[in-house]
């Protein structure tokens, strides 16, 4: 158990509290049926592309197999903070064990850091068969995929332990809620007894790193992409090649803006209510929709869709 300090004694206490949506009883369980749905929804959603390509054999190939990979890696991810908030609507405590915290701050950040290397490999993987479709065979191979998508999965978990030990470590003064539907740095960074300036921006440095390392490579590679697309003499041609990368596009759009928002600015500077729908939105909200995205502008994909539902 950790100790936690207040001004007047010292106390033992086994968790946080999670404060969540504050509302009254009536709200708390209509948000958990809304959340229970949306839940579901994402797991059949990805669930559904993951059997999708491992049934149709046209699908077993480097783009798809990343995409089953990163659907299993959103079904993940969702895993980490929503269940809890289901258990959290339903609690009159919202009390979260301090091992419970600090276990799901790590998966939550760690499967966030894996997103971030998927969508880099993904970009990757477009570039290669855009810029380089008579070599792409040879380089993209079996081999190449499966060390990909390791790699990404032994990153984003190698990513954060360190900040994250430290952070644990620290002791905690005064109030133990945490305004927030999840255990966040910020919130409880500003619960330790002292200012910790140095953790603080050891954190920003490695969340900047994170996510403009891959950045840059998803950026770089769709420049490379877009100046061999514009060389396509037809305009038939160029619109098949940017439908192959609307659907990465738009994901990344959507999940890098909202992430950026939040940790590339001070925690501080966010109004509470605005750090947990920021927060909501890249970490329930495009797990739910990725899978409409790549389902609806992929002809491959909803065909091989429509044969697993049929069966």
């Amino acid at each position: 158990m950790k100790t936690f300090h207040t001004p007047s004694n010292s106390s033992t206490i086994t968790g946080f509290v999670l404060l969540g949506f504050p509302c009254p009883r009536e709200g708390q369980i209509l948000l958990f049926v809304l959340f229970a749905a949306v839940y579901l929804l994402t797991l059949m959603g990805n669930a559904s592309i993951i059997c999708a390509v491992r049934s149709d054999r046209r699908l077993h190939t480097p783009m798809y197999i990343l995409l089953a990979n990163f659907s299993f890696l959103e079904i993940c991810y969702v895993t980490s903070t929503v269940p809890n908030m289901l258990a959290n609507f339903l609690s009159d405590t919202k009390v979260i064990s301090f091992s419970g915290c600090f276990l799901q701050f790590y998966f939550f950040f760690s499967l966030g850091s894996t997103e971030c290397f998927f969508l880099a490999v993904m970009a990757f993987d477009r570039y290669l068969a855009i810029c380089r479709p008579l070599r792409y065979p040879s380089i993209m191979n079996r081999h190449l995929c499966t060390n990909l998508v390791v790699s990404c999965w032994v990153l984003g978990f190698l990513w954060f332990p360190v900040p994250i030990t430290i952070i644990s470590q620290m002791s905690f003064c005064g109030s133990r809620i945490i305004d927030h539907f999840l255990c966040d740095p910020g919130p409880l960074l500003a619960l330790t007894c002292s200012r910790a300036p140095i953790m603080e921006f050891f954190w920003t440095i490695i969340s900047s790193l994170l996510l403009f390392i891959p950045f840059l490579c998803i950026t770089g590679s769709y420049a490379l992409v877009l100046r061999a697309v514009l060389k396509v003499p037809s305009a038939a041609g160029r619109r098949k090649a940017f439908s192959t990368c609307g659907s990465h596009l738009t994901v990344v759009s959507l999940f890098y803006g909202s992430v950026m928002v939040m940790y590339l600015s001070p925690t501080s500077e966010h109004e509470a209510v605005m750090q947990k729908l920021v927060t909501l939105f890249y970490s329930v909200g495009t797990p739910l929709i990725n899978p409409v995205i790549y389902s609806l502008r992929n002809k491959d994909m909803k065909h091989a869709l429509q044969k697993f539902l049929r069966t």
